[in-house]
């Protein structure tokens, strides 16, 4: 049996605080023929899980900086992410050696969890997401190319989505809208949660 032909050739870009789920999810996202690209702890995970995987670090070049406060803030990664696939920006891809990536799963980190636990000050700061809110904005900014994947919440649907497309490849463009306003919902209700 071959796997569906939607996601051939097609590239994930997974960050995800919260864990739950995405092993699961990445074993049906290589099943459909899409190939995965990581964070460092979410690389780990999916490699302990057989599944092949790319560092984010061989993406951009770059190691993870400043104790894991810069990952995918790159080049490498926005361009990929921001391409709407012409000719003129996938020109500027090719001239740079750099790779689209279709869709792009983030889950943010525990914000509001870490201060109502009660941490210190200095704790609270560091779990304030600045990539993951990147990457989520990005991704839906461009949802007419990137399908953006906001939480563990929404990977029944995605998969759904993606294999819906086999048959109807339109699903693929009401599911990358739907995406899109979730993901901006998300970082608005994180950043609210900031701001207070």
């Amino acid at each position: 049996m071959t796997a569906p032909t939607v996601a051939t050739a097609l590239t994930a870009l997974i960050s995800v605080s919260d864990k739950t789920g995405i092993v699961e999810f990445a074993q049906a996202l290589h099943a459909l023929g899409v190939r995965l690209v990581s964070t460092g702890g979410t690389a780990k995970l999916l490699a302990q899980a057989s599944l092949p995987v790319t560092e984010v670090a061989e993406v951009t070049g770059f190691p993870e900086m400043l104790d894991g406060r810069v990952k995918t803030l790159h080049p490498a990664v926005h361009a990929g992410i921001l391409s709407r696939r012409t000719p003129e920006d996938r020109r500027d891809l090719e001239a740079h050696a750099l790779q689209e990536l279709d869709l792009v799963a983030v889950s943010l980190y525990p914000f509001e969890k870490t201060v109502a636990g009660g941490a210190s000050w200095e704790a609270i700061i560091e779990e304030i997401d600045i990539g993951g809110v990147t990457l989520l904005r990005a991704a839906a900014k461009n949802h007419a190319e990137v399908l953006v994947v906001p939480g563990p919440d929404c990977y029944a649907e995605v998969l759904d989505g993606l294999k819906a497309a086999e048959l109807v490849p339109a699903a693929l463009t009401t599911l990358r809208r739907q995406m899109a306003i979730r993901a901006f919902v998300r970082t608005a209700a994180y950043d609210t949660q900031i701001a207070r």
